[in-house]
């Protein structure tokens, strides 16, 4: 697999890979947060690729205190394989190079076989309760709206 930045090209089929692996849900859209993305640290914007087709994703910050994991993604029929290590491991060695010194990340409690995942790379279960507030509303996810994201206009 190959490991580069997130190009404007790749919008569509990492949409897709997000609506197969689960990661998209109502109250956000996968177009603003890829949008909000190319404002920040767009080189943190990770995908993997097999003869072109991306199998993978994973969106990296950085705030000077800890870092952060969104979208980590393995296409379903490729998962297993080693290659969301492949990238994890990736993103680790960035974050540690700009002196991050930590790693959070949020997973639903009910999805067990991301946590073993993860755990299984050496992550663990911090005893803390995860609040969020959302300041900006998104419009609904392409996902439900029955048709194609559309495009980015410019970034």
């Amino acid at each position: 697999m190959k490991i580069r930045p997130f190009q404007l090209p790749d919008q569509k089929s990492v949409v897709d890979l997000w609506i197969k692996c689960g990661l998209v849900v109502s109250h956000n859209n996968p177009i603003l947060d890829i949008e909000r993305k190319m404002m920040v640290n767009p080189e943190w914007f990770l995908v993997g690729e097999i003869d072109g087709d991306v199998i993978a994703t994973c969106m990296a910050g950085f705030e000077g205190h800890r870092g952060w994991i969104n979208y980590l993604a393995v296409r379903p029929d490729l998962q297993g394989h080693g290659f969301g290590k492949m990238i994890m491991e990736r993103v680790e060695v960035m974050l540690k190079a700009v002196g991050c010194p930590k790693i959070n990340l949020q997973i639903r409690s009910t999805n067990q076989i991301v946590i073993s995942f993860y755990e299984s790379l050496g992550y663990r279960q911090d005893p803390v309760v995860s609040m969020g507030k959302r300041l900006i509303p998104d419009n609904p996810c392409p996902d439900e709206q029955g048709g194609a994201p559309e495009p980015l206009a410019s970034v």
